[in-house]
């Protein structure tokens, strides 16, 4: 498929030799010449639903009633135009492109060294600001009767400003407002997947609200997963997938999980925030009408947000109110591991003083001392000679 020429609303372009990326369903090509725009390739021939469903999303314009900042990007990569080869086949489509440095996957900023690397200034307010804005799009999607379904880490990119955007909408389920046709959505992530999902059942607001849940939780933690670890029943190592499965946080029993070490402790989280948390990854996990709606995450994230605290100490440890001391000044003291910092030096103990070199008095002393045993020496013997020869 590279460097070949599809056509675009009838115009012929040519993609690049390389793609930018690509999964086991399709891979996406930036176009020569044109640095805003990728075009989708499906690896097997798209059929005729697929290409319906494309057909569809080009005349719709989501969220258009919600007026914008000019500097925000788009909120959605939408298909822009479909992808035809020469001879008129159907075989992708094209959006515009949000890729590094402007824009960053989510997962970008669960690890520090990434985070460090791509927003070198992002701290925990920064973190908290992209959760509301996370929680925002995914409340404001489903008002407009639209279901993100493959909602990951992977599927979302941020800018330096905070701002989200999603991508691979061509996999959100959605009905036809014209016909009624339903399109559901196909395609899921196991480790933001809620049971039903796993299961077979077709994503729903309930399935976007427990992904949700999962990934400000990560956000909030600097990126640890609240099904992480490995239960203490366990006979082998347990994936994320097991533990959603079977129902087993250790945000909601810590006792029952043997967690990685360095994973940060759930209390970091403001207690409202917590408690939604618990009901999403306790008794939400099999009953989504027990989990969280977008719009109560979004409330109380609002609510932390005016409330955060900034260490005096060092820079960008910045935390909620709820904490009386800096979360991140006592985990760099505990593991000398500073979460939103460069690495710490580690202390050089200074070197042994050199050994005393001797001086010319010390050589003088030493002489006379020799010559103080010799003296005593000589007079021993002459005692002696003495007395024998008595």
């Amino acid at each position: 498929m590279s460097g070949r020429v599809v056509h675009l609303d009838g115009k012929p372009v040519v993609l690049a030799e390389a793609p930018l990326k690509g999964g086991g369903q399709a891979a996406v090509f930036p176009v020569e010449g044109d640095h805003g725009t990728v075009v989708k390739l499906y690896r097997d021939p798209p059929g005729p639903d697929q290409e319906r469903r494309l057909a569809r999303m080009l005349t719709m314009s989501p969220l258009a009633a919600r007026p914008t900042d000019r500097s925000q990007p788009p909120e959605l990569a939408w298909p822009t135009a479909l992808a035809r080869s020469p001879e008129g086949a159907f075989l992708g489509y094209a959006m515009h492109r949000f890729g590094e440095p402007e824009h960053v996957q989510l997962v970008g900023l669960f690890t520090r060294a990434q985070r460090l690397r791509l927003f070198p200034e992002a701290d925990w307010r920064f973190l908290l600001g992209v959760s509301w804005n996370l929680a925002f799009m995914t409340a404001r999607m489903h008002h407009d009767n639209l279901v993100i379904g493959d909602f990951s880490s992977s599927n979302v990119v941020v800018d330096a400003n905070g701002f989200v955007t999603f991508l691979d909408c061509d996999s959100i389920a959605f009905t036809d407002p014209v016909t009624g046709e339903p399109f559901p959505c196909l395609m899921h992530t196991t480790d933001y997947s809620a049971p039903e999902r796993q299961s077979g059942s077709p994503a729903s607001r309930a399935s976007d609200d427990f992904a949700l849940a999962v990934l400000v939780y990560q956000l909030l933690t600097a990126g640890n997963h609240p099904f992480g670890g490995v239960p203490h029943e366990s006979t082998s190592e347990s994936t994320v997938k097991d533990n959603i499965a079977a129902s087993c946080s250790y945000v909601v029993r810590p006792e029952h999980v043997v967690v990685p070490r360095g994973t940060v402790d759930p209390s970091v989280l403001p207690p409202g925030l917590l408690t939604l948390a618990r009901a999403a990854f306790g008794p939400g996990v099999h009953a989504p009408a027990a989990r969280p709606p977008a719009e109560a995450w979004l409330r109380a994230l609002d609510q932390e947000r005016s409330q955060i605290r900034v260490c005096p100490a060092r820079p960008l440890h910045t935390y909620g109110a709820h904490l009386p001391s800096c979360p991140w000044c006592e985990r760099l003291a505990r593991t000398r591991h500073d979460v939103f910092n460069g690495p710490v030096p580690v202390p050089v103990p200074p070197p042994a003083p050199p050994a005393p070199v001797p001086t010319p008095a010390t050589h003088r002393f030493a002489l006379l001392k020799v010559l103080g045993l010799l003296l005593v020496l000589m007079v021993i013997i002459a005692v002696v000679s003495e007395l024998l020869g008595k």
